[in-house]
């Protein structure tokens, strides 16, 4: 693979757990030049392994963060050096008559106009605002990214959307090399804002259907049930939204004092009814008496 100026393209990618080793080897097997760091784990095979962050990031016309949202800002910070078209110079700071001779302070050329941060992590829309001002500041083009379904089985394929300064570019770099990428007319934490509020609402339900389910097994009716949320689940339509939300508002005061009983019922079946719990305070809030 190679860029439009005929040089071949290389990316770093920090982070090599579940989904950034996927995707890192899905790249070179494209024929991409991957470079690789993670202090936890050494890359392998195809993806050659660095010692830090602005090692992988040497010669990288793009930079992929697959690591955490916690560890984004000082990935981003620690690879900036290495996104440099050379080492960082040193300029003369102070008097020159001194025994000890002038004292020297680093400061680096402004970063390569070729590159590309991407941030693939699972952040607020605020962290990745962050992210993005210090690339910015930084002279580099940024590209705010949310991976929308699991990376292993689908690797570089997975569906993402994109948003940002860099987003278009990021969708030519890795487009043609089969990436399934969904661009967003927006800023950074646009991508973000609509990956959240997707697992609100599925990643909710997914906790609130294990919650019940345990309680089904203490209760010795888990066959039941999961049988029931499969037939509910496969009877839904557009109308149901409405329903759901309608009655749910509709129906606030009723509903959350079903909800305080099925906690009691969850916690005499030695159950934490947490989901419970926020069910009914949910409903409480909607009634105005929370």
């Amino acid at each position: 693979m190679v860029t439009q100026d005929r040089q071949t393209l290389v990316i770093a990618v920090l982070g090599l757990g579940e989904a950034g080793s996927v995707i890192a080897c899905d790249l070179a097997a494209a024929g991409v030049r991957v470079r690789g760091h993670d202090p936890a784990v050494t890359a392998s095979g195809p993806v050659l392994d660095t010692a830090s962050e602005a090692e992988a990031a040497q010669g990288a016309h793009l930079v992929l963060s697959v690591n955490s949202a916690k560890a984004a800002a000082d990935a981003l910070q620690a690879g900036l050096p290495g996104l440099r078209p050379e080492g960082p110079r040193l300029r003369q700071e102070g008097p020159r008559l001194r025994p000890e001779g002038p004292r020297l302070r680093q400061e680096g050329p402004r970063p390569r106009r070729d590159v590309l941060w991407a941030d693939l992590n699972t952040a607020s829309p605020g962290t990745k605002r962050q992210l993005a001002d210090i690339a910015e500041k930084a002279g580099v083009p940024f590209a705010d990214v949310a991976i929308m379904a699991p990376v292993p089985g689908r690797g570089l394929r997975v569906p993402m959307l994109a948003s940002g300064t860099g987003a278009v570019r990021y969708a030519a770099l890795l487009g043609p090399l089969g990436a399934d990428i969904e661009v967003l007319d927006g800023p950074a934490g646009l991508a973000a804002s609509k990956k959240l509020l997707r697992s609100v609402f599925f990643k909710g339900m997914a906790a609130s259907i294990v919650e019940a389910l345990d309680a089904a097994q203490a209760a010795g009716d888990e066959q039941w049930l999961r049988e029931h949320i499969a037939a509910e689940l496969a009877a839904m339509d557009a109308a149901t939204m409405e329903r759901i939300t309608g009655g749910t508002r509709k129906h606030a005061v009723r509903r959350a004092a079903e909800m305080e009983a099925a906690a009691d019922m969850l916690t005499e079946l030695g159950v934490p009814p947490l989901m419970a719990a926020a069910s009914r305070a949910v409903h409480e809030r909607l009634t105005g008496s929370a």
